[in-house]
């Protein structure tokens, strides 16, 4: 049987979602050793991958089932007794040919921060910035909306097809007291939330121009490298 799960973690205590030679404290690693325990040898496929330290509440997964495990709610309880730092949300049957990733038609981040340093307790859930005007904040967020080469806020050793994406929302809000910033886009590219977040709010505290972020949305000239820290960034939900 073949089936898709939806999944939250912390991603404080990962190196990241991907499968690493070098280490085994991987998102990907942890779920798949869950699975041989159970008698699974499938490994697993995710819609996307994440950084080491940030978070999802809505990543999706796909991996195939032996015949001997029908009962998919007890197949969820199973493995969220064995993971750690990790929860299975759902499981459903799919299609022998669905694919996480390839299928997936959107995806949604949430970056959430405060602009006075999260508690203890919120340290690592939580990114800090200093105020800001949220008016040039969403300035800046909208010039990423609509497709654009962004190959300008792509980390710098990445290997792709194409940096072409199409971004349909880039907005913030405040929530109580908190930031939310939220992306939507058909794709993105190794750290290019960390660097749209990072760039935005570089403008919405006078650092950098709209004129200069532009600049750097056109491919004309790289004027920030800098990564939004890791902490407040969420994979919140994929849609196919």
């Amino acid at each position: 049987m073949h089936v898709k799960a939806v999944i939250a973690y912390d991603g404080s205590y990962f190196k990241g979602f991907q499968r690493q030679k070098s280490t085994r404290y991987t998102i990907t690693s942890h779920i798949e050793s869950a699975l041989r325990d159970l008698g699974i040898p499938s490994p697993i496929q995710g819609s996307g991958r994440t950084d080491a330290g940030v978070h999802a509440t809505g990543q999706v997964i796909n991996f195939e089932l032996p015949e001997f495990w029908q009962d998919l709610n007890k197949l969820k309880t199973v493995l969220n007794r064995k993971l750690n730092h990790i929860q299975i949300k759902h499981i459903t049957p799919i299609s022998p040919d669905f694919h996480a990733r390839f299928w997936a038609k959107r995806r949604i981040y949430r970056y959430v921060f405060k602009t006075h340093p999260p508690s203890l307790f919120e340290a690592e859930h939580v990114a800090y910035y200093p105020p800001f005007d949220p008016h040039r904040l969403n300035q800046a967020l909208a010039m990423f909306e609509g497709e654009h080469d962004f190959s300008y806020f792509l980390k710098r050793g990445s290997t792709t097809h194409t940096n072409v994406r199409t971004i349909y929302r880039a907005h913030h809000r405040p929530y109580h007291r908190y930031h939310l910033i939220y992306f939507e886009a058909n794709g993105f590219l190794r750290a290019q939330v960390r660097l749209m977040i990072d760039g935005a709010m570089q403008v919405a505290q006078g650092k950098l121009t709209l004129e200069q972020l532009e600049a750097q949305l056109s491919c004309q000239q790289r004027y920030t490298t800098r990564l939004a820290p890791p902490e407040g960034l969420y994979l919140a939900r994929v849609i196919y």
